[in-house]
């Protein structure tokens, strides 16, 4: 269970070893052994016992802005204490096994999108729909055998070619993605801070959620998240959280897509800025969202030959990195 703790006001702290929820509507309790992460919104309060006790009991704290991202976390001291996996994260950056890392993490992107398409394609029957989505992933394949083909001494060499054929390829996946939704949830283009549209507002809070879990994935496993490889210390963040959250995107825009596709985000759930053109959501909206993400992080799905959660796979994921730097550095 994933505990979110966001209304103005609320406060969160031990009692009896357990965690208490006071909020203006009442009091509730939840025992430890039932949370995975808590979730601090900035108008919420908690106590250095309720710390304490998460620490104990191995539950991440994440204290986030009004976009679900992670501004600050609190985790326990054993998590990222192996100090030769880090040092192998390092080296790695420099190892021939570099480019191959990174033109696959691209490929299995665009693979991941080509597959939500595919999943979303009209029958031939709505030719203009299904053949639009026909010639965007003959377009994202060419753009996936480029990545594929590129060839260079560093990293450095390929970089601007993989980020250029990256961007074009989700440039012809979110248009088509535009074009299958209802109309009130169509948008211009992707963009992220601020928000102008519903369905941007909504994909960028699920990647903001699905940012701390890959973040709290990587240091449970003992790498760091701030050294990153295709991504390198951009802005003061955690660069590596950027490269490792690239193959679970398309899960957060199936989350998105399905509600605008069944209409679950009325307008009236957002607010619109007149000035900035911003859009932002309402707490009922991200209460939506929220129990949206985390249910279907929690499905039990195949992956790898191994029946798990798709959170438990994030996390088996990492620890699988963490290996994969000590072999190849």
């Amino acid at each position: 269970m994933n505990l979110v703790i966001n209304s103005y006001g609320a406060t969160l702290q031990k009692e009896n070893d357990l965690f208490l929820v006071t909020t203006p509507d009442g009091k509730q309790s939840f025992p430890p052994d039932k949370l995975k992460s808590i979730s601090i919104g900035k108008a919420a309060k908690i106590t250095s016992d309720a710390i304490l006790l998460a620490i104990k009991h191995e539950i991440d704290i994440l204290f986030v802005n009004d976009m679900g991202m992670p501004e600050g976390r609190v985790w326990s001291i054993q998590y990222g204490s192996i100090s030769n996996i880090r040092r192998a994260q390092l080296d790695f950056l420099y190892s021939p096994a570099v480019i191959p890392w990174v033109k696959a993490l691209l490929s299995e992107k665009i693979d991941n999108q080509i597959a939500l398409l595919l999943a979303l394609q009209p029958d031939q029957e709505e030719l203009v729909s299904h053949n639009l989505v026909r010639y965007a992933i003959n377009s994202m394949n060419d753009y996936k055998l480029k990545i594929e083909a590129s060839e260079g001494e560093v990293l450095s060499d390929v970089s601007p070619s993989l980020r250029g054929w990256e961007g074009q390829a989700g440039r012809k996946y979110f248009n088509v993605i535009s074009q299958l939704l209802p109309e009130a949830y169509r948008f211009e283009n992707r963009n992220r801070i601020p928000s102008t549209d519903i369905f941007n507002a909504l994909l960028n809070y699920a990647y903001g959620i699905l940012y701390g879990k890959v973040e709290g994935a990587l240091i449970k496993a003992g790498i760091d998240p701030y050294a990153g490889i295709f991504h390198r210390d951009e802005y003061n963040r955690p660069a590596l959280v950027y490269d490792v959250i690239e193959k679970y995107r398309m899960w957060m825009d199936y989350v998105v897509v399905q509600l605008c596709r069944e209409s679950a985000m009325e307008k009236d759930l957002f607010l619109f800025d007149e000035d900035t053109g911003a859009c932002r959501m309402e707490p009922l909206a991200k209460r939506i969202l929220i129990q949206s993400v985390n249910d279907y992080l929690s499905e039990i799905i195949m992956l790898s030959g191994k029946e798990r959660s798709r959170l438990t796979h994030i996390e088996l994921e990492a620890q699988s990195l963490a290996q994969y730097f000590l072999k190849h550095a």
